[in-house]
């Protein structure tokens, strides 16, 4: 990886200089193959206070370039934090290229699979359960098996041929729909 540090503005000492080195250095760790990095470093006077712009480019094989710009008053911070922003980047890169790596339709033919086998594999078991909705039952009958039973509600047909719901409400009463 080509290393190169410029300062505009300002004279880089030689503890900036092995900052902004070791914080390039740490961006080896993702693995992403880097061509070059370019860290340029400025000075600007606003309004009698010095302000500091930290500049990463980093190249990267076969992939667009990152840029990353911070400005701070402080020229260790705004390294440190354009550095963060940089980890951020190339860490998005990484997990994109690992995580989401694709299957090519090589492969994919390339494995023996009966599609009718798959087929009968998803379809859905429906299993059929009778039920006693059918026989009319009087509401009284109905709230003594729902007090018993523990269940919440039952679904019946009432004398009049009518679906009903009897329920159980929060305060402990019970409820006909």
């Amino acid at each position: 990886m080509n290393i190169s540090l410029t300062g505009r503005g300002l004279e880089l000492t030689d503890t900036i200089k092995d900052h902004m080195r070791s914080s390039i250095d740490a961006l080896k760790k993702y693995n992403m193959d880097i061509i070059s990095a370019n860290a340029v470093a400025s000075s600007q006077h606003k309004k009698g206070k010095e302000h500091f712009n930290v500049e990463f480019v980093l190249n990267l094989p076969q992939k667009h370039t990152i840029v990353i710009s911070q400005n701070d008053g402080d020229l260790h911070a705004a390294i440190d934090i354009a550095l963060e922003r940089a980890e951020k980047a190339l860490r998005r890169l990484h997990d994109k290229e690992v995580d989401h790596h694709k299957t090519g339709l090589n492969e994919i033919k390339s494995e023996d699979v009966d599609v009718k086998e798959v087929a009968a594999e998803l379809e859905d078991e429906i299993v059929p359960v009778e039920l006693d909705l059918y026989k009319p039952r009087e509401v009284e009958d109905v709230l003594n098996d729902l007090k018993e039973s523990g269940k919440m509600f039952d679904i019946f047909i009432d004398n009049e041929d009518k679906t009903r719901v009897l329920y159980k409400r929060n305060d402990g009463k019970f409820g006909l729909y």
